[in-house]
């Protein structure tokens, strides 16, 4: 039997042994050691785990158990790997509706690396729908954004947006935000309607999930200051990795 080094002994005492007398197979017995763990937040949010070397010994089981038990976790969505960096706890954003803030801003609050993988971008004439959303004329001209959000390279969103052309100098100045392009006509006010969905194959693909995996549907409507309608938003987020919460008081009496 090998000796687990120190460290590794710290993480077994920490999280806890396997559980003697269960006739599991091995890969389950350690995953749920991991998951109970996580559960009881004694791994922490974004804690990476020790290298699967090391929890083979640490354990005293073939990496071929560690890297099963761990597959199992990664697509319950409670661990994360990342490329070159290891095997991480999984973490949940939480938004919250009571300020207007841009994806970007609320991932660097949370010290998180924000970046986006371009879909699409094009300019063209408004919709029927985007004309009712935005109060724009028939044959207005319209940018159209669509993107997939990511947050230290893990996919969060879809998102597709609509701006007026008029709000923007051209179609190429939205880079990372589009709050930061749209400078001074960025919304002050802004109005959210929120539905449960299901991932279609196509969405879940792009964002590297389960087909039909539960996800929630943010459509928003942004108002500059001056009142004009400056974005038309549908964010399609996984329902794993964000809470929303809202602040409410009671009316007055």
């Amino acid at each position: 039997m090998t000796t687990p080094i120190q460290g590794e002994d710290m993480f077994v005492e920490r999280v806890g042994m396997l559980k003697e007398g269960d006739s599991a197979p091995l890969y389950l017995r350690l995953q749920r050691v991991l998951r109970d763990a996580i559960e009881r937040q004694v791994l922490q949010p974004d804690e990476a785990l020790p290298p699967e070397r090391d929890l083979a010994e640490a354990y005293n089981v073939s990496r071929v158990t560690v890297r099963k038990a761990l597959d199992g976790l990664v697509d319950a969505r409670l661990l994360t790997r990342r490329q070159g960096a290891g095997t991480f706890v999984a973490t949940r954003v939480e938004k919250n509706f009571a300020t207007i803030s841009s994806f970007t801003e609320d991932m660097e609050s949370r010290g998180r690396r924000p970046s986006s993988a371009w879909l699409s971008r094009s300019e063209g004439v408004v919709s029927p729908e985007e004309a009712m959303a935005l109060g724009l004329s028939p044959g207005s001209a319209v940018y159209r954004f669509s993107r997939i959000r990511y947050a230290d390279d893990i996919s969060m969103a879809l998102e597709y947006t609509t701006v007026p052309a008029a709000s923007l100098p051209s179609l190429d100045t939205v880079d990372t935000s589009l709050y930061a392009a749209l400078g001074t006509a960025r919304p002050v006010r802004v109005l959210q309607r929120l539905r449960a969905v299901l991932f279609t194959a196509e969405q879940a693909a792009l964002l590297h999930i389960a087909e039909r995996a539960a996800g929630l549907l943010i459509e928003r409507r942004g108002f500059a200051a001056d009142g004009r309608t400056v974005e038309f938003t549908q964010s399609y987020y996984r329902g794993d990795s964000y809470d929303f919460v809202a602040e409410l008081q009671a009316a007055p009496q």
